[in-house]
């Protein structure tokens, strides 16, 4: 697990000085600077994550939930926007914090803890557990909903489907909910929930060359990168469409553009290939698991990682709506890096537990 981690992490600040030294003449190493210290942080979190007490994660459950929760209702009185989402909030010195990433973490083991408490011989939770998952899933979704932050309410969906399927929860609960997700889909399209721009972000994707000289430039520009690169790139640093910033935000929402155009089909094939073995790795840990709490939690991050990585390269390839995800470890940004290194920390969590299990420890 660590040896894909840490090579997403280290290629993710090569990647992110490529994108971002042209463009910062003065500090051309300023955002890799960042990077490097959001790495060290991130690797204490998820140091602390790995050598806590197991039943002290379920104890902490309700703490990291209802922080989350205070979080998320926080960026609505001193939150800032970016990119029209009031998702962030400034801690000063030129830092921000987005609470949306550390709610993912929150409903995984929240959720975990609930449907694992003295339910550890039943087949499934009952229909009330069921009910108070959902209510656990409802709050931060709809204030991830109200910032808007359409991209992190997908991955909370994708959560949930997850960590319900697992539980796991009768089957007639995941048809209702496929349901309620389809017609959630339409009244955000169709509902004006979201604003002009969001909306034609959403849709853009379904018709890739009318809106070049519009809301679809960026996403036309990043597939004209990863097109230039060919099969072995054009080299780290002589990424022509980079280098004159043509493709915005090339170190983080769109830094796959980057690793396509600088270091090709075979650069890309590899970020794909250290992602696929995160998540084989995460999934035999969820498979091993020692309990239900283990596999719930272990499974719940590997539906997050999974679809924020499709999603991402997706809307890079032009095959996915532009959501504004990040991808794992690679892009920068010092939340997801937080949240992302929490959640690897509680996945050796597991998997120490299941090492202990099996040894009579």
């Amino acid at each position: 697990m660590w040896a894909f981690v840490l090579s997403l992490c280290l290629l993710g600040i090569v990647l992110v000085t490529a994108a971002t030294r042209p463009l910062n003449p003065r500090h051309p190493f300023g955002f890799a600077e960042k990077d490097v210290l959001n790495l060290v942080i991130g690797l204490g979190i998820a140091a602390l994550a790995t050598v806590l007490e197991y039943r002290a994660v379920r104890a902490l459950a309700p703490a990291m939930y209802v922080l989350a929760c205070l979080g998320l209702a926080a960026t609505f009185v001193i939150g800032t926007t970016v990119n029209g989402s009031l998702s962030w909030i400034a801690i000063g010195g030129g830092f921000e914090i987005q609470p949306s990433e550390f709610a993912k973490i929150a409903v995984i083991v929240a959720v975990a803890t609930l449907f694992s408490a003295r339910r550890e011989g039943h087949t499934a939770p009952r229909d009330s557990d069921v009910i108070k998952g959902l209510l656990i899933l409802a709050v931060p979704m709809l204030m991830i909903v109200l910032e808007p932050d359409i991209g992190n309410a997908l991955v909370l969906t994708a959560i949930t489907f997850g960590v319900l399927a697992v539980g796991p929860v009768p089957t007639r609960w995941l048809i209702a909910l496929t349901a309620g997700l389809i017609g959630g889909i339409v009244l955000v399209v169709n509902g004006h929930i979201l604003h002009s721009y969001q909306q034609q972000r959403l849709t853009s994707f379904t018709h890739p060359n009318a809106g070049r000289t519009t809301i679809g430039f960026n996403a036309y520009e990043a597939r004209l990168a990863i097109g230039s690169g060919g099969i072995h790139g054009t080299g780290l640093f002589h990424g022509a469409l980079i280098n004159a910033g043509l493709v915005f935000a090339a170190h983080t929402d769109f830094v796959f553009a980057t690793a396509g155009e600088e270091l090709g089909f075979l650069g890309c094939a590899l970020i794909i290939a250290l992602l696929s073995g995160v998540l084989w790795r995460g999934w035999r840990i969820a498979a091993n698991a020692p309990d239900r709490f283990g596999r719930i939690v272990a499974t719940g991050v590997v539906c997050w990682f999974a679809f924020e990585s499709f999603e991402n390269i997706g809307m890079n390839l032009g095959i996915m709506p532009i959501t504004g995800i990040p991808l794992p470890f690679v892009s920068y940004g010092g939340s997801s890096m937080f949240a992302n290194m929490l959640a690897v920390g509680l996945l050796q969590n597991v998997h120490i537990h299941s090492n202990k299990t099996r040894s009579g420890a």
